[in-house]
């Protein structure tokens, strides 16, 4: 079993590390060291496509609290909270391609948004979402958190399901409001569920939106919504002259990923041994 693990997940990895060195033609090529990762450093796009991937991380934070606020809101049980609850994660069960098309046409300068504004008489509001360089990207990043915070907000739901009501009826007997029980109670509660889903989200948002921009934007207009997966997919699947350029991006991705993950996960164990 661990061999066979070894060889599905290992194997492909070495080769990926063996492409990025190589400049390939058809299914291999000669070694040409770090070269490839040079010319993907100094491409303009790429970095271009590394600082929209790190503006993504915004949406971290913005998932965590919106998540925190409505999980508290639904362990309270007000009426209709079964409903609120599914109304919150049917998004995030819905394909991304299906969510990409329907946003697509939604936001467009003539979209059902803005001729609803327009309707509205709100015509100041309507702006071309997805077809201005300098609101596609922070408008990419909206659906996004619209579309994850019902994994947040079921994860931080089910445990507070799980804390004893006695805590609770405490701080309420002490006079503690609502936002002093969040703070004192509910995030402490919470707190190795919402560094969970901050390590989830950060993988997610670093490497896992490809179908978000590809089904919205393709990246445009022009660069201004380009990530890294984009990038690394228009290397390698679109004829490029050499695919290892694509590799090699891959394997900064990977590792990136990688040294963020453990540095998080280090943090996490520091906070547990000073407590």
């Amino acid at each position: 079993m661990g061999l066979a693990i070894l060889f599905v997940y290992g194997y492909p990895i070495i080769r990926l590390f063996d492409f990025s060195m190589r400049r390939i033609r058809g299914a291999s090529g000669p070694f040409i060291g770090f070269d490839n990762y040079r010319f993907v450093l100094r491409n303009p796009i790429f970095q271009e496509a590394v600082r929209h991937n790190l503006f993504l991380l915004v949406g971290v934070p913005i998932l965590i609290i919106i998540a925190l606020i409505f999980a508290s809101l639904l362990f309270e049980q007000l009426k209709g909270w079964k409903f609120y609850r599914f109304a919150f994660f049917l998004p995030y069960i819905l394909a991304v391609p299906v969510i990409g098309i329907v946003f697509s046409y939604l936001l467009m300068l003539h979209g059902a948004l803005n001729e609803t504004l327009r309707f509205l008489r709100l015509d100041f509001l309507a702006l071309d979402w997805i077809g201005s360089p300098n609101i596609a990207l922070k408008t990419l990043l909206a659906i996004i958190v619209w579309k994850e915070m019902g994994f947040g907000i079921v994860l931080f739901f089910a445990r507070l399901m799980s804390v004893s009501e006695e805590i609770y009826d405490a701080a309420k007997i002490d006079g503690a409001n609502w936002w002093q029980t969040l703070w004192y109670i509910t995030i402490p509660q919470l707190q190795i569920v919402i560094e969970f889903f901050a390590i989830v989200t950060i993988i997610n948002l670093l490497s896992w939106i490809f179908a978000y921009v590809y089904t919205i934007t393709r990246g445009g207009p022009g660069t201004s919504t380009q990530v890294m997966e984009l990038w690394i997919f228009n290397k390698v699947a679109r004829g490029a002259p050499n695919p290892g350029m694509g590799a090699a991006a891959s394997v900064i991705l990977f590792l990136g990923t990688i040294v963020l993950i453990f540095t998080l996960l280090r943090l996490r164990m520091r906070v547990g041994e000073e407590e």
